[in-house]
């Protein structure tokens, strides 16, 4: 991910998932600041944020531990937002999200980029279409099920008659769950 200097992700209240074989960032971080994961098997740890929803490790603007981070924070990549047309709901991200723009080498691209926002708005628009308790509330879950499950819309997608149209969706979510589930 080229962060470059920005840490905006680090200024979001996220809650860090540190694993039990991340021995370095582990080693890295001061167990005080370290919780049981709810949910999560022993040895499967958070780390928090401080009262002004920053990383403790963030330290001078900078990671502290920048080569021990958690997996979570090396594989965190705020294009998903941008690709998916999902808001991150964090006014740090979203600032950075917003000003990612994608180049598309050729027509299949553009159109594998339509199908992903495509996805992102339907699950944003139209959430009421999926079952209970189907769709992440986190943002960044939804803009990898965007991603995941995009593939749905490789065929033209035809506009139902207005009876039709709300079961189409349904169909549409319940082919958007399953490519999650395959992906």
């Amino acid at each position: 991910m080229p962060c470059g200097d920005c840490n905006g992700c680090c200024k979001s209240s996220y809650f860090i998932h540190v694993g039990p074989d991340e021995a370095e960032a582990l080693a890295s971080i001061p167990r005080e600041l370290l919780f049981e994961a709810p949910g999560l098997p022993k040895g499967h740890l958070i780390l928090g944020y401080d009262r002004d929803g920053c990383c403790p490790m963030l330290v001078a603007e900078k990671c502290s531990i920048y080569h021990d981070r958690p997996a979570t924070c090396r594989l965190y990549d705020c294009r998903v937002f941008a690709a998916a047309g999902i808001d991150p709901d964090k006014p740090s991200v979203s600032q950075r999200a917003s000003r990612w723009r994608f180049g598309c080498l050729g027509e299949r691209d553009r159109r594998e980029f339509d199908r992903v926002q495509t996805a992102g708005r339907l699950l944003h628009e139209h959430a009421e279409c999926f079952p209970p308790g189907s769709l992440p509330t986190n943002p960044v879950q939804l803009a990898v099920m965007a991603i995941k499950s995009y593939t749905v819309f490789s065929e033209p997608v035809r506009a139902p008659g207005a009876a039709q149209a709300e079961d189409a969706k349904e169909a549409i979510a319940a082919a958007m769950l399953q490519a999650t589930e395959e992906f």
